[in-house]
């Protein structure tokens, strides 16, 4: 059976576990991946575990694709059996429950989580693999579900506020760090102290003196997640492209990391248009 591609009955099994695991996860529920895992290899008989986890990790794409968020121990892999979308789609649309606690854990007032070394959260940005964002047969409709979660996250102000405080808190201790306690000092939360207009949410600065435009971006989310941007924050990472930084904080509530992406947005990111802003003519 390795190698073939998974009949419905199969995909359906690993689908409902997966989302029975995710489900957990988005309440902050304990569950064991391990066992779980061992579970469904009783029950897919031929299917090895290397083959179960794969499967997991294009369930977590092909999620991600639909804006819903995604277990983050199952990185997502793309390249995936157009079977899911349909197998998901189902699925979903008759997980009541299982929305409802995504609704709620995007929309969750959140605190400044604390860290036993904030210097140690920092990560590698990850990477675009080549097989992202495709199916492997003829490209199907993709699953379309009424709530783009992804989006719904990125407007909790209280995750936000959350994320520049802890960033401004980083920021200070890496400078201290540096024996630079004069420009810790004068860091400054822009996006209060003057506004969104500005394009950036901290001015900091590097050891040397120079200034680090700061613009934070965080999830609870996996590091695949994507974020959204706004026009002014692309324009002005372009046109200050040498001090511009996106900071994008990542599993923020549990276990927080941060990886950076110097330079102009257009030109670290892939860039989609995802709204419009409309006047009638």
């Amino acid at each position: 059976m390795a190698g073939t591609d998974w009949s419905r009955i199969e995909v359906e099994l690993i689908v409902r576990d997966y989302l029975s695991m995710l489900a957990s996860e988005l309440a902050g529920t304990a569950y064991s991946k391990t066992a779980h895992r061992r579970a469904l290899a009783d029950r897919l008989e031929g299917r090895s575990h290397a083959s179960i986890e794969f499967k997991h990790a294009n369930i977590s794409a092909t999620l991600l694709d639909a804006g819903f968020p995604y277990i983050p121990g199952y990185k997502p892999r793309s390249n995936y059996q157009g079977l899911l979308i349909d197998v998901l789609g189902e699925e979903l649309s008759q997980a009541s429950q299982l929305q409802a606690v995504a609704a709620d854990d995007a929309d969750r007032p959140i605190v400044v989580p604390e860290v036993e070394d904030i210097l140690a959260v920092l990560a590698s940005a990850p990477r675009r693999s080549a097989d992202t964002r495709s199916v492997r047969e003829a490209v199907p409709p993709p699953l379309r579900l009424t709530t783009n979660y992804v989006e719904r996250e990125a407007r909790n102000r209280s995750l936000g506020a959350a994320g520049e405080l802890f960033v401004l808190n980083d920021e200070r201790a890496r400078l201290i760090h540096s024996g630079q306690e004069r420009l810790a000092a004068a860091i400054e939360h822009t996006a209060k102290v003057r506004g969104d207009h500005e394009g950036y949410d901290i001015l900091s600065f590097e050891a040397s003196g120079a200034e680090r435009l700061i613009e934070v971006k965080t999830t609870k989310y996996g590091a695949e997640t994507p974020f959204f941007v706004s026009r002014n924050e692309v324009n002005t990472s372009a046109r200050q492209a040498e001090l511009y930084q996106v900071y994008r904080l990542f599993n923020f509530q549990r276990a927080p990391k941060l990886y950076t992406l110097p330079g102009a947005i257009g030109q670290t990111c892939s860039l989609s248009a995802a709204t419009f802003l409309a006047s009638p003519r």
